[in-house]
């Protein structure tokens, strides 16, 4: 798929809504050692904290995971959302989308559709989305220092897009958002029996592990995944740089932002976009991490 140019550099406000900088990477260059400080004062109100004497009950996970790459660890989880709770996030998000938005200097905020064409919604914190974000907590191992932020629902219709970003910053005395997560709540056509086209998630730095037609059900692989299927594909190249993942209604992909190497440079691989949507409607469900870099 061909991509899409960036027209400006923006960088990411910690704890903010998922404003982000704009560059070509570099953020994976230099390896010194984090300069550590103090927790910095967080924002709770865009944190999605539990309470320690929290009685909260949620039912059993039925996802599955596949491990795309090591490094930076990107997982694929099939089902992490149910039809229920997918209903459930349409139906609250409704009433609360809202024109997205983006930050240059992190003080304030504009709409520039040419960068960022989306409905954003700050999800209400009921029951069904607290499971949801314990879910997200539990898969990354509990960790401490880490914090699920609010969760947020993004509405594309046609001609929606995100260009290409970084979810980090640069980390900040060893504090940053640690890990994202991109859920897909909603993918179709504008019938009810028509697929979504285009909005897919793509990572143009990342490598498809072993060969792409592996994957293909859940990246867009093209007419590669048809001539395979007819026997008149040529010899394949493993290792191929650049993905797009399809958005399948309840799956989701995981990645983490931040070297565990202890000097706090980010991935350029988590460099992605999400492709403009051609025909049909896609809402995603952003996950994102905040806390102690490792």
């Amino acid at each position: 798929m061909i991509s899409y140019v960036v027209a400006l550099v923006a960088f990411v406000v910690f704890f903010s809504d998922p404003i982000v900088r704009f560059l070509s990477p570099s953020g994976g260059s230099g390896r010194s050692s984090i300069v550590r400080t103090p927790r910095p004062r967080m924002n709770e109100s865009l944190l999605a904290i539990e309470a320690p004497n929290s009685t909260l009950s949620c039912p059993a996970d039925h996802y599955s995971v596949r491990i795309f790459t090591k490094e930076p660890l990107v997982l694929y989880i099939q089902n992490f959302l149910s039809p229920h709770e997918r209903a459930h996030l349409l139906e609250i998000s409704e009433s609360l989308f809202e024109p997205s938005t983006i930050t240059h200097d992190g003080a304030g905020t504009q709409r520039d559709t040419s960068i960022r064409e989306s409905e954003v919604a700050l999800l209400p914190r009921t029951e069904t989305v607290r499971c949801i974000e314990a879910r997200a907590r539990a898969l990354q191992g509990w960790r401490e220092e880490l914090w699920i932020e609010r969760l947020r629902t993004q509405r594309y219709v046609e001609g929606g897009h995100y260009a290409y970003h970084f979810d980090w910053s640069s980390n900040r005395g060893g504090w940053g958002r640690v890990s994202s997560m991109m859920v897909w709540v909603d993918a179709r056509g504008d019938a009810e029996d028509e697929e979504l086209v285009g909005g897919g998630t793509e990572f143009p730095l990342l490598t498809v592990p072993g060969l792409k037609r592996f994957w293909c059900r859940f990246l867009e692989c093209g007419d590669e995944a048809k001539k395979h299927d007819s026997g008149e594909e040529e010899e394949e190249e493993e290792g191929v740089k650049g993905v797009v993942f399809k958005a399948v209604p309840g799956n989701a992909v995981y990645w983490e932002n931040f070297r565990a190497d202890g000097s706090g440079a980010g991935y350029d691989e988590t460099w992605h976009a999400g492709l403009p949507v051609t025909k049909g409607v896609k809402v995603g469900l952003n996950i994102w991490s905040t806390g102690r870099i490792e």
